[in-house]
């Protein structure tokens, strides 16, 4: 199975690179979020896409190859929506990150390229049943969570959230402490928490661990998803948690749910912002103060001016090295941490 087929990384969570399972096409009305499927490559759309592997490295793709992703949905406000549930009668559908995220298109920025279309061919299937990223979750005892949070929250993608985390993780490894970086919501890709990973992070997760290739989910089974990944965090017994809120919490990601169960523990709040009014919104939707605003809104003195001026906030461009000085003294006074 291992070179019969392109496994993206929503399938890292599982055995099928190591265990041999049978495809088998199953009906529509049978299909369910989360489910792994192999798909035959009709159009690899732009040159310029690839397909995230479970190690992370991207792979470029050739029309014809089979891949196996999950079944999902997506709604990004800047790049393209889609979601299994509109798969038509022709069983065709597209990659709706290069993660493996498989849907039915339908809406696409004109920013975009053509997406990945593909054919359905069957189910992942095993001892009689079709797999489910839910089979390969580990159990965990739930525990309540405690750890000390950095929450990072954007008012969009691409705002700017991972690079900020991972400066800031940085920050923490250097001045000797244990950190856990985790992305709560989301699409599915695995680069996000490497990226944390790749600066220093001790361990690192997000929702896919806890079986979901978005957390488009229904609320009280998220709740419970929720549960699960903090239960990780927890575990870690880590100094500090550097937490992403992937996307913004505006979208249908379960943002919000996500904010609500971290309040008691949140320190400090960087929020990455395209926009100095989009920051006004956001505080306003969920009753959030950041201590930083950075990202895109703080990259030019007019743009810090006018946060400051109408929300009343810092901004600080922290990618700009002369800002981490004030950085820390902000970390270390949020925190209490010594940096």
């Amino acid at each position: 199975m291992k070179n019969q087929y392109i496994h993206t990384s929503l399938t890292r969570i599982s055995d099928l690179t190591e265990k041999d399972y049978e495809v088998v096409k199953l009906p529509r009305e049978q299909w369910k979020t989360g489910d792994y499927v192999v798909c035959k490559i009709l159009d690899p759309g732009s040159s310029t896409l690839l397909l995230e592997l479970p190690n992370g490295r991207m792979r470029g793709v050739i029309g014809g190859e089979l891949l196996v992703g999950a079944l999902g949905e997506r709604y990004a406000t800047l790049e393209a929506t889609g979601t299994w549930r509109k798969v038509g009668e022709d069983l065709k559908m597209n990659v709706l990150t290069g993660a493996g995220l498989l849907g039915k298109l339908t809406s696409r920025s004109a920013f975009m390229p053509n997406m990945m279309e593909l054919q359905y061919i069957g189910h992942a299937h095993r001892n009689g049943k079709s797999l489910n990223m839910n089979d390969f979750v580990k159990p965990f005892e739930i525990i309540p969570f405690k750890t000390p949070v950095i929450l990072f929250v954007g008012t969009s993608m691409s705002a700017g959230k991972t690079t900020s985390a991972r400066i800031v993780t940085h920050i923490f490894k250097s001045a000797g402490y244990k950190v856990v970086g985790a992305k709560l919501t989301g699409a599915g890709r695995y680069k996000d928490i490497m990226a944390i990973k790749d600066v220093g992070a001790d361990a690192v997760m997000d929702f896919v661990d806890v079986g979901l290739p978005s957390s488009i989910y229904p609320r009280d089974a998220f709740k419970e998803k929720l549960d699960q990944l903090l239960s990780m965090i927890e575990y870690e017994l880590a100094d500090v948690a550097i937490i992403e809120i992937g996307a913004s919490p505006l979208e249908p990601y379960n943002g919000d749910l996500a904010i609500d169960a971290l309040r008691e523990q949140i320190k400090c709040i960087i929020l990455a912002a395209s926009d100095p009014y989009a920051v006004h919104g956001l505080m306003k939707a969920f009753d959030l103060v950041p201590d930083i605003v950075t990202g895109i809104a703080s990259n030019t003195l007019a743009g810090k001016e006018m946060v400051e001026k109408l929300c009343k906030v810092k901004a600080l461009n922290i990618i700009d090295a002369s800002t981490t000085k004030e950085l820390k003294s902000i970390l270390s006074e949020k925190t209490g941490f010594a940096l």
